[in-house]
């Protein structure tokens, strides 16, 4: 990423944009004030430095999906390889090297448990760097990277004219064919691709891949995300937590650590802990005052276990450079 000061227009194109990853930069313009060239302008910047960009992915839960977070416990000198081979797989997101480079989280999206299997039990495994593989599987959560709060700029006015419909999700989220999968694919690496690339990515016409990407959008299996470098918002100090929580308080512990400012994932895992969280923080002050006097006044927490990141090698669809 590119060292590069965000104004205020900037900042209410990341919002904008976490709000609707393919919202009209004329919308964008409308409610910002400015004209369409200005945010047209301003958008190509942001993710030619690499602060930016929205991807689209699949909604797991909704295709039957198993999602997991892993921790691979590695030699020190063996983190960046393993993190980057990690990175190169279509269905791992945020890789992130972590506890002075000998630990990597790792969230995995499997189709079938074949493929769960074939990373854990015959990749991971396989060299002797590799000291230790946990692997928890997300039950389900209290806030998802899109909603993190350290990248609203706007009013509520503002982020009222901007929001799309919500999804009206379904239990039955139906097949998908080979089309699907290639937008969803085209969509991974630029979610806000014209319709005459996407097009030209599935075989169908441009009507043909509108209608489709929309109504991907409208029954909650496509999602949107904008993907962020955090420390381009002041944002320098993330952690992970892993929680040990009293079964019976789970949920009610995961909805008010979803409400801190400074969450940016919930979710309730299988595992030693049962409940995982990322966290941004402007400094290492604000992250020890965050565990002391957030997290430290639950009392149904019995454990936490904190690790900083040192190096984020894939966010929600970039893989970066080591």
């Amino acid at each position: 990423m590119e060292s590069v000061t965000l104004d205020d227009v900037d900042r209410g194109v990341v919002h904008a944009l976490q709000i609707d990853g393919r919202a009209p930069f004329s919308a964008i313009a409308g409610v910002l004030g400015v004209s369409e060239n200005t945010i047209a302008r301003r958008y190509r910047r942001l993710r030619s430095a690499g602060v930016l960009r929205v991807v689209g992915s699949a909604n797991g839960f909704l295709l039957g999906y198993t999602s997991w977070t892993i921790r691979v416990r590695c030699t020190p000198d063996a983190a960046g390889a393993i993190a980057a081979a990690l990175a190169r797989r279509p269905d791992t997101f945020w890789i992130h090297i972590l506890s002075g480079g000998t630990e990597i989280s790792c969230n995995v999206q499997a189709r079938s448990d074949s493929d769960r299997d074939t990373l854990l039990l015959d990749k991971l495994p396989r060299t002797s760097r590799v000291l230790d593989v946990s692997a928890h599987a997300l039950l389900g959560g209290g806030s998802r990277p899109g909603e993190w709060t350290g990248a609203h700029a706007l009013t509520a006015d503002q982020v009222a004219r901007l929001r799309p419909m919500p999804p009206a999700r379904t239990q039955d989220a139906g097949t998908l064919d080979a089309g699907d999968h290639a937008l969803l694919t085209a969509l991974s690496h630029d979610g806000r691709a014209p319709y005459a690339e996407l097009a030209a990515a599935t075989g169908w016409s441009e009507s043909t891949a509108k209608r489709r990407l929309n109504h991907l959008r409208r029954t909650g299996i496509l999602v949107l995300d904008l993907d962020i470098a955090p420390a381009a918002l002041g944002y320098r100090a993330e952690a992970r937590l892993w929680m040990t929580v009293r079964p019976a308080a789970l949920v009610r512990v995961a909805d008010a650590i979803a409400g801190h400012p400074e969450t940016s994932f919930v979710a309730v895992t299988t595992g030693r802990t049962n409940l995982v969280a990322a966290t941004i923080c402007r400094d290492s002050r604000h992250l020890y005052r965050y565990l002391t006097e957030q997290i430290g006044s639950l009392d149904d927490i019995h454990t936490v276990e904190t690790a900083p990141l040192i190096r984020t090698v894939k966010r929600a669809g970039a893989v970066l450079p080591l």
